[in-house]
C-alpha cells in the first residue's frame, strides 16, 4: 500500500486529496480538480554505456592528454620490489633472474636446510646486559631470507599430521629472564595464542595498516615465548610451506591449477590474518609482495583478484597500490568478472581504500579503486552488496575531503569526483538508497561540488542525474530544497552549460519536481536574478530549429553537438512544465501572464510544432496557457491574446490524441468567457465537437466540454445552436451516467442545463426530457440516497463535500426553473 501512495505521488497531476488533519469542505472540493494544474512528464532516459570505460564517449575529457587510460597492460615487472627502491628514486630494470626456494634433502632436517637470519646485534648487547625490556623492531627487510623453515608439504597439507612447537626448536637468538612466578602479559598471551593457532586454518578478517614499532615486557621464571618468536614458529609451519609452494610456480618450476593457487592464497591470507601478521608489520612482508606479484603474470582474473585482496591487506602504497587499483580496475572492465567480486571481502578492501588514502600522494589509485566500483555498481546483485556495506556513506566522507584538496591536485580530483557521482549516480536506482543519500546530506554535499566544479561538464551531468532520479521522492525533493540557493545555483548551470542538452534537461526535470509540490519552491525559484532571463533564452535556443547548434551562444562556450528534433523537444517539454508549475503560485501566475515574451515562445511552439512529431511538448504548452488564462486582468497579455491563442488550439481539438483535445478543451473553457472567444469557436463550428465529446467515457473530458456548453449558452443565439446539435439530451445522459461518481461533474452539468434552458423563452427539452430530469434530480437531491453507496470514509468526506458546495446549489437552481412551468399550468 506504501508503494502504491508513493507512485501516486510521484504519477499524479493532482494534489494529495487527504492529509494527516481533517481539511474543510471548501479545500477538498477546491483540490480535487484545480482550474491551475500541475505537469507531470518522465524522466529523462539515460542510456546504458555497453563499454566500461572510465570516460564515456561523450565526456569532455575524451581527447585530452592527462585524462587518466582505461585500457593498460600489467606485468609482474610493473610492480616495484618492496622497500627496496634506490632512495634516488630511479627506477632500475627488472631482473630476468626468478629466485627458486632452497629445497631440503631431507624432510626431518627441514630448519637445517634453510638458513637463519642473522641476530641483530642491538638484541644481542641488550640479551647479554640482562635487559628486562625489548624493542621489537622491523629490520631491513631485503636482508631477510625468504623463508626461515617449512615442514614438508604433504604434512602442511595433511592437517592430521603433528606439528612441530617452538619448544622443539627453540630461537638461537632467545633471551631468557627469570624473575619469579608470573602472568603472562598481554603480549606473551597474544604470542602464546598464536602459536597454538598457527596450524588452523581461519576466515579472512579486516586489518587495519599499521607501521609502528612494537614493544614488549617480559618477566617470569621460566622461559617466556617473545614474539618474534611466536612470529617465526607460526611463519615455520604454516605460512612458509604455503608460500613456497606459490613461489614454486611463480618461478616456473611447477603447474598447479588456478583453483589450487586460489586456495593457497585463501590460506595464506587466513594465516597472516589469524596470526596478526597481515598490515605493515610482518617481517617477511618484502618476500610475501614478491611471490605475490610474480604470480601476476598468470594472466588469471580470478587468481589475480585473490592476489590484489592480499596485497591491499598487507597494505602496499605507492606505485604497488597504484598498480593494485589498475589491476582490479582491469578485471571489473569484463561484466563476465562480476561475479568474482561477489563472494570475498574484496568490496570492503576497496572501501578501505577510499577510508584511508590521501587525494595528494594516490590520487590516481582512488580514482581506479572508486572507477572500479562504478562499473560493478550496474550490477544489481553488486549494488545491493555496495549500500549493505555503507558506500554511500563512504563516498560522502570521500566528497569532504576533496573539498579541501590543493589546487595543484585539482585537476586528478575531478577525474575522482566524476567517477564519484557516475557511482552515485547508479545507486539511485535503488530504492534503498534514497534513505542513505537523505541521512548523510549528500543531495546539499553535491550541491556544494556543483559550485567547486560548475566549469565542469562531467561533474555536473552526472550530479544532474543524480538530482533528477531522487528528486521524484518527497524526502528528497525537501531535502534538496533545504539547501541554500540551490535554485540560484541551477540557474547559473542552466546559463553556463546551455547547449549541453543532456545537463539541460536533468536540471529543469529536477526543478520542475521541486515546482510541482511546493508554493514555496515556486516563489523562490521565480525570485532569483535572472530567472526569467535565463529560462526564456534556453526557451529561444531549443525552439529554433534554424539555430546552428555549432554556434556558441557566448564567449568562450565549446560549440555543442548537432541535436535531434526530439532532443530539443525534451527540453522543452521540462521547460515548460516549469512555466506551468511556477504560474500557481498566486504571486507568481500574474507577472507570467503579462510577459509579452513568455506568451509570444508559447503561442510560437503551438506554431511551428504538431502534434504528430510533438505531442507531448503541445500537451504541456497547452497546459501552461489554460494556468495563465486563470489570471486575466485587462491589461495581461495573455488576455489580449486569447483570440488568436484560440485559433491556434485548433490543431490540438482536430488530433487524433485524447491528451491534446482534453488540454485544448480546457483552454477553450476558460476563455470561452470572453465574448470574442464564444464567437470564434461557434463560427468554426467548435461547438459541434463539445457536444460530441459529451459521449466520452472520460469524467474528465465530459467535465471540460460541460465548462465549454456552459460559457456557450450564455448567448441566445448560442442556446439554439446548442439545442439543434442534441445538447440538452446528452447532458442529461452526463448526468445519468457519471452523476453518484462525479458530483462536481454533475453540478458542471446542472449548470449547464440551466444555462440552456433557464434563459430563454422556448422551451428546449421536452416533455419526456423534463420529467426524466426532475426524476434524476429529486433522487440526487437526496443526501442519504445520494451518499450511501460510498462506504470509504474519507471518500465519503470528499463526496459529500462536493454534492453540497458543487451540486446541491445549482440543482435545486435548475429544478425549480423545470417545476416553474407546471406550477403556471
Amino acid at each position: 500500500m506504501a508503494s502504491m501512495e508513493r507512485k501516486r505521488e510521484i504519477c499524479s497531476p493532482f494534489f494529495p486529496r487527504r492529509n494527516s488533519l481533517r481539511k474543510t469542505s471548501a479545500e477538498i472540493v477546491s483540490e480535487a480538480r484545480q482550474s491551475l494544474r500541475v505537469q507531470s512528464t518522465h524522466r529523462p532516459f539515460t542510456p546504458r554505456d555497453g563499454h566500461r570505460q572510465l570516460f564515456g564517449k561523450s565526456s569532455v575529457r575524451v581527447g585530452h592528454d592527462n585524462r587518466p587510460p582505461s585500457a593498460f597492460s600489467l606485468h609482474a615487472q610493473n610492480f616495484d620490489a618492496p622497500d627496496s627502491r634506490p632512495s634516488s628514486g630511479t627506477r632500475l630494470s627488472p631482473l630476468d633472474h626468478k629466485p627458486r626456494f632452497p629445497l631440503p634433502s631431507d624432510a626431518e632436517d627441514a630448519f637445517k636446510a634453510l638458513p637463519k637470519p642473522p641476530a641483530d646485534p642491538l638484541e644481542v648487547r641488550r640479551g647479554r646486559a640482562g635487559a628486562r625490556t625489548r624493542l621489537l623492531r622491523a629490520g631491513s627487510l631485503t636482508t631477510l631470507p625468504l623463508v626461515e623453515g617449512h615442514t614438508d608439504v604433504t604434512q602442511t597439507l595433511n592437517p592430521g599430521q603433528k606439528q612441530l612447537s617452538a619448544e622443539r626448536h627453540p630461537s638461537k637468538d632467545h633471551t631468557t629472564v627469570r624473575s619469579g612466578p608470573h602472568k603472562p602479559g598481554p603480549h606473551r598471551a597474544a604470542s602464546e595464542s598464536r602459536i597454538k593457532q598457527a596450524g588452523v586454518d581461519s576466515g579472512v578478517r579486516p586489518t587495519g595498516c599499521t607501521t609502528g614499532q612494537r614493544t614488549e615486557l617480559e618477566n617470569g621464571d621460566n622461559a617466556t615465548i617473545t614474539e618474534e618468536d611466536a612470529e617465526s614458529s607460526v611463519w615455520n609451519n604454516k605460512i612458509g610451506p604455503l608460500l613456497q609452494q606459490l613461489e614454486s610456480v611463480a618461478a616456473g618450476s611447477s603447474e598447479v591449477s588456478v583453483d589450487r593457487l586460489c586456495d593457497l592464497c585463501d590460506g595464506l591470507h587466513g594465516a597472516l590474518a589469524q596470526a596478526d601478521m597481515l598490515g605493515r608489520l610482518c617481517k617477511r612482508r618484502s618476500g610475501i609482495l614478491r611471490t605475490l606479484f610474480r604470480l601476476i603474470d598468470l594472466n588469471s582474473a580470478r587468481l589475480n583478484l585473490h592476489i590484489a585482496q592480499l596485497c591491499l591487506a598487507l597494505c602496499v602504497s605507492g606505485n604497488n597500490l597504484l598498480n593494485i587499483c589498475k589491476l582490479i580496475f582491469q578485471i571489473s572492465r569484463s561484466e563476465s568478472n562480476d561475479v568474482l567480486f561477489q563472494n570475498n571481502s574484496i568490496i570492503d578492501s576497496l572501501l578501505g581504500v577510499l577510508r584511508n588514502e590521501d587525494v595528494s600522494s594516490s590520487g590516481e589509485a582512488l580514482l581506479y579503486c572508486i572507477g572500479t566500483l562504478k562499473f560493478l555498481s550496474g550490477n544489481c546483485a553488486i549494488l545491493r552488496l555496495l549500500l549493505d556495506k555503507n558506500c554511500i556513506g563512504v563516498s560522502q566522507k570521500l566528497i569532504q575531503r576533496l573539498h579541501t584538496v590543493e589546487d595543484t591536485h585539482f585537476s586528478i580530483a575531478g577525474h575522482i569526483i566524476v567517477q564519484l557521482t557516475a557511482t552515485l549516480r547508479n545507486l539511485a536506482d535503488h530504492p534503498d538508497s534514497r534513505l542513505h543519500f537523505v541521512s548523510f546530506s549528500l543531495l546539499s554535499e553535491l550541491c556544494l561540488v556543483l559550485r567547486r566544479h560548475r566549469k565542469d561538464q562531467d561533474i555536473c551531468t552526472n550530479i544532474s542525474r543524480i538530482y533528477s532520479k531522487l528528486s521524484s521522492y518527497s524526502e528528497c525533493r525537501l531535502a534538496l530544497a533545504q539547501t541554500p540557493d540551490c535554485y540560484q545555483l541551477f540557474l547559473e548551470l542552466l546559463s553556463k552549460h546551455r547547449q549541453k542538452q543532456d545537463l539541460v534537461v536533468r536540471i529543469l526535470f529536477t526543478l520542475g519536481n521541486l515546482t510541482a509540490k511546493s508554493e514555496e519552491a515556486r516563489l523562490q525559484l521565480f525570485q532569483c536574478k535572472g530567472c526569467m532571463d535565463t529560462v526564456l533564452q534556453l526557451y529561444d535556443i531549443y525552439q529554433r530549429r534554424d539555430a546552428s547548434p555549432h554556434t556558441p551562444s557566448q564567449a568562450g562556450e565549446p560549440p555543442a553537438p548537432p541535436m535531434s528534433l526530439q532532443e530539443r523537444d525534451d527540453v522543452l517539454v521540462k521547460l515548460v512544465r516549469v512555466l506551468a508549475n511556477m504560474c500557481i503560485h498566486p504571486a507568481v501566475g500574474p507577472a507570467l501572464a503579462n510577459d509579452a515574451a513568455c506568451i509570444q515562445l508559447l503561442m510560437e511552439t503551438l506554431e511551428l510544432r504538431s502534434v504528430q512529431e510533438s505531442e507531448e511538448l503541445l500537451v504541456n504548452v497547452a497546459a501552461t496557457i489554460n494556468n495563465l488564462s486563470f489570471y486575466q486582468e485587462q491589461s495581461s497579455v495573455i488576455r489580449r491574446s486569447q483570440v488568436a491563442i484560440t485559433k491556434l488550439m485548433l490543431k490540438l481539438v482536430l488530433s487524433s490524441s485524447m491528451d491534446a483535445m482534453l488540454e485544448a478543451t480546457r483552454v477553450y473553457g476558460n476563455m470561452s468567457q470572453s465574448k470574442d472567444v464564444r464567437d470564434f469557436i461557434t463560427q468554426n463550428k467548435v461547438h459541434q465537437f463539445a457536444v460530441t465529446l459529451l459521449d466520452s467515457k472520460s469524467s474528465e473530458m465530459c467535465f471540460s466540454a460541460c465548462g465549454v456548453l456552459t460559457n456557450l449558452a450564455l448567448d441566445p443565439p448560442n442556446r439554439v445552436r446548442l439545442s439543434l446539435e442534441g445538447a440538452a439530451a446528452k447532458l442529461l445522459d452526463c448526468l445519468r451516467d457519471f452523476g453518484p461518481g462525479d458530483w462536481q461533474l454533475a453540478g458542471q452539468v446542472c449548470q449547464a442545463l440551466w444555462n440552456l434552458i433557464g434563459g430563454g423563452s422556448e422551451p428546449l427539452l421536452d416533455a419526456q426530457e423534463s420529467e426524466s430530469l426532475l426524476k434524476i434530480l429529486t433522487t440526487y437531491l437526496d443526501e442519504e440516497e445520494a451518499l450511501k453507496w460510498i462506504e470509504n470514509e474519507d471518500m465519503r468526506d470528499y463526496h459529500k463535500a462536493c454534492w453540497e458546495l458543487e451540486f446541491l446549489p445549482v440543482a435545486q437552481k435548475l429544478i425549480e426553473t423545470l417545476q416553474l412551468p407546471q406550477q403556471n399550468d
